[in-house]
């Protein structure tokens, strides 16, 4: 999606989570000053990419609302504008195959407009998000909300359910598992560009699959060294734990081979302070932190050194500590502990299909059973 293009469409909504704007009785300069202060905080205590995402989904809104409906979109939303929106973007089983009530002309427009990256629906997991964004932004402003009426409710449930009935499951990336992680570090020299991405995938990797925006965010201030081979990191935020609560699991140990890479690049980055993990610049210059798109691309880049084939990225670290887990059978709440997952069935999800071959219950035919006669020997 191309963001620089200038929008032919009016700005849709504002969506922040502000609060709602000041009363009348806030006019004087201090008052004034509060709810300036009160927005800050707001804005502060918000995930960078969250916003990003509630913004582009509100854009989207907007954009399909002018183009379908020849108005500009403003809240509340009734409910017969939503459920259109739903039949536009969900596919549906007819007699000439699966089709949608998006317009072809509005399709082409929203393409052509730097909305849509190509024409056609849109993931299930897309409209799951862009409706969530919309009941949403109806909650922030305090306004009747179309996205938790009956009709949308059970529209959404039987959508769902008709997707999973034809097989169409969440896309899920690759597990970067202990074989292919090794495949990537394979490729790592000992230039600084080497240095930091060994560095990189094995803390990432060995400290629980932390998350791109955690690998990014890291710094000196919270990696503390208890050993010549070992270190602690503290989690002090993280997307599981946003309010920064103190817990014994905010602690990941950075170990062995990982606690050496992560040595090594320090040591030759000369860093003290600060990000941990930076940009390289021609020269060898150490600069300014990774931004959690160049974590990605590091993951992307190192496959492609490796010649790894797939569809890897940054999330595939943390899939893959999980997934090696679970084959080497290593208790749950031994790795919820250190992915900092608090549902179970979260972090069963990201168990992948040869992870099930490990489980002993699948070979309860083939496992040898004392005979009745062996027993009473």
């Amino acid at each position: 999606m191309n963001s620089r293009k200038r929008s032919p469409f009016p700005a849709p909504v504002a969506f922040h989570s502000d609060g709602p704007p000041a009363s009348d009785a806030m006019t004087s300069p201090l008052a004034l000053q509060a709810h300036q202060a009160i927005k800050e905080l707001m804005h502060e205590g918000e995930s960078a990419n969250t916003r990003s995402s509630y913004q582009s989904a509100m854009r989207y809104w907007a954009a399909w609302h002018v183009l379908r409906l020849s108005q500009p979109m403003q809240l509340p939303l009734s409910v017969a504008c939503v459920l259109q929106f739903v039949i536009d973007h969900a596919q549906r089983q007819t007699a000439l195959g699966l089709q949608s009530e998006m317009p072809e002309s509005v399709d082409e427009a929203l393409v052509a407009s730097g909305y849509k990256g190509k024409k056609g629906p849109p993931s299930h997991n897309t409209l799951v998000h862009r409706m969530a964004v919309l009941s949403k932004a109806h909650q922030v402003h305090a306004l009747p909300n179309p996205c938790q009426d009956g009709a949308v409710k059970e529209l959404m449930s039987r959508t769902r359910k008709a997707y999973a009935r034809r097989g169409e499951l969440p896309q899920k990336k690759e597990a970067l598992t202990r074989d292919v992680l090794q495949e990537l570090l394979d490729t790592c020299d000992d230039s600084l560009r080497g240095l930091r991405d060994r560095a990189l995938l094995l803390f990432a990797w060995a400290s629980g699959g932390r998350r791109r925006s955690e690998v990014a965010g890291a710094d000196m201030r919270y990696l503390r060294a208890v050993s010549d081979s070992a270190f602690i990191y503290t989690l002090v935020h993280s997307k599981t734990n946003q309010s920064g609560t103190d817990a014994p699991e905010n602690h990941k140990p950075v170990t062995g081979r990982a606690a050496s890479a992560l040595k090594a690049w320090l040591n030759a980055a000369q860093i003290t302070e600060g990000a941990i993990f930076r940009r390289i610049r021609k020269g060898g210059h150490v600069a300014e932190p990774l931004s959690p798109a160049a974590v990605r691309n590091i993951v992307k880049e190192r496959c492609a050194l490796a010649g790894v084939e797939g569809d890897f990225s940054a999330h595939s670290l943390r899939s893959g500590f999980v997934t090696e887990a679970g084959r080497q059978n290593v208790p749950l709440p031994d790795t919820m502990a250190l992915t900092g997952h608090h549902s179970v069935n979260t972090v069963l999800g990201y168990y992948r299909a040869d992870t099930a071959l490990q489980n002993r219950a699948a070979n309860l035919l083939d496992a040898e059973v004392p005979s009745k006669k062996q027993a009473a020997e």
